[in-house]
């Protein structure tokens, strides 16, 4: 069976798919221009969900391993029809990748097939370094019941680690912490704290707990002790009493992808966590950047006219925003360049910004959306596509261009 627009790429058909041909365009980009630069990626997506089978084994409460079991049945019996969870990430199926990369195959001698998958994404994309993040767990901080998120995140973490990471020292891992659960939270901190491979701590921000709330304070204290940073992922509901408003999934997307990094980011800087924890980096994912300078200016003008509410901070709220850090993924591309230009100099990309390929998901980003960007100096560019995520993941000089690439 050809793959559907595969016209382009004589040959290409399911039974043969293979990540490398399928980037064939990325490979070329690479070869072009970006090869010659170091690139980590601080967003790339194991689909977890293919390993599922592996993972329920892991998970060590015995109650919520075998609802894991029975929800596995349940999933594939249900006649409910999850609005943003069907077809309208993948375009109603012209994004083809998700599907037909099951049918993919692996040696499976030396290499889990997650991380074989990852790599082969790697090479043609022309990207040294990448973190792994979950896809599909990502709303796991919706769920009603903090034990079940303890649960399943808990044996993520474990198969990431045991059974993905250890193929290649170019794989990094985000640990993903059970925030509906501050204990079970602190626990996983203290539990890999120190463990090889790992880039840092993740936060689902699809939750409805303020990331200020008292009982975090001993989980951010531990991480800053690690000098690994914190991230808070974005993400989608269209189940969100504010977003069933909204009548297309490209609009919740635009909207949804960002409210809650806005939410949790005012909560943060308002708060005064910059303050509190000024050596731990904070790094807000998935969502974009054309939010920030907004916020900043918002903030920034009612803290003007009410700074008596926010007495931690000793200065305006977008001077601590200005010092996160921010994953470029969508490289969103208004009409007018000067706009882009006016909101890369307001958040200062150069030192904030991370490149973030957000692979495999719908909206990926190749290493030359940002490297072909003309408002950016070459030096800006190498910071951005690969330096400073060196710097925050500690990783050693010796991770530059072309890092394992040649076996």
């Amino acid at each position: 069976m050809e793959i559907p627009g595969g016209g382009r790429a004589p040959g290409l058909t399911a039974e043969t798919f293979h990540t490398g041909d399928h980037l064939a365009n990325a490979r070329r980009q690479a070869e072009a221009g970006i090869d010659d630069m170091l690139v980590i990626d601080a967003d790339a997506h194991v689909y977890e969900k293919e390993s599922i089978l592996e993972i329920i084994p892991l998970i060590e409460d015995p109650i919520v391993r075998q609802l894991a079991r029975s929800a596995q049945g349940a999933a594939r019996q249900a006649a409910r029809f999850p609005l943003d969870r069907v077809a309208y990430h993948e375009v109603g199926g012209r994004i083809v990748r998700d599907i037909l990369r099951r049918l993919e195959t692996t040696p499976g001698e030396d290499a889990h097939r997650a991380a074989e998958l990852a790599l082969r994404a790697m090479d043609a994309m022309g990207i040294d370094v990448a973190a792994l993040s979950p896809f599909g767990l990502q709303i796991m901080g919706l769920h009603p019941q903090p034990e079940v998120e303890a649960g399943v995140l808990g044996a993520y973490n474990r198969w990431l680690t045991e059974r993905v990471l250890p193929a290649s020292p170019r794989l990094l891992g985000w640990i993903m912490l059970p925030f509906s659960a501050p204990g079970d939270a602190l626990r996983t901190v203290e539990t890999y704290a120190g463990h090889p491979g790992i880039a840092g701590f993740q936060v689902t921000s699809l939750r409805e707990k303020s990331v200020h709330d008292n009982a975090y304070m001993p989980v951010y204290a531990a991480i800053e002790e690690t000098g690994l940073p914190i991230a808070f992922h974005g993400g989608t509901d269209w189940e969100d009493p504010l977003f069933r408003t909204v009548s297309r999934f490209m609009a919740v997307k635009a909207l949804s992808q960002q409210w809650y990094n806005i939410v949790h980011c005012t909560n943060w800087v308002v708060n005064g966590m910059p303050e509190r924890f000024p050596r731990m980096p904070v790094i807000w994912m998935d969502s974009g950047i054309s939010w920030v300078p907004w916020l900043m200016m918002r903030i920034d003008n009612e803290y003007r006219m009410r700074s008596s509410e926010c007495p931690s901070l000793t200065r305006l709220p977008g001077e601590y925003m200005r010092e996160m850090y921010y994953t470029s993924n969508p490289v969103e591309m208004p009409d007018r360049e000067d706009a882009l230009a006016a909101a890369y100099r307001a958040i200062d990309a150069p030192n904030s910004l991370i490149y973030a390929s957000n692979y495999p998901a719908s909206d990926m980003d190749l290493p030359g959306a940002v490297a072909n960007l003309p408002i950016l100096a070459d030096a800006d560019k190498r910071r951005i596509l690969g330096g400073t995520a060196r710097r925050l993941f500690r990783l050693p000089e010796t991770v530059a261009a072309g890092y394992m690439r040649d076996g």
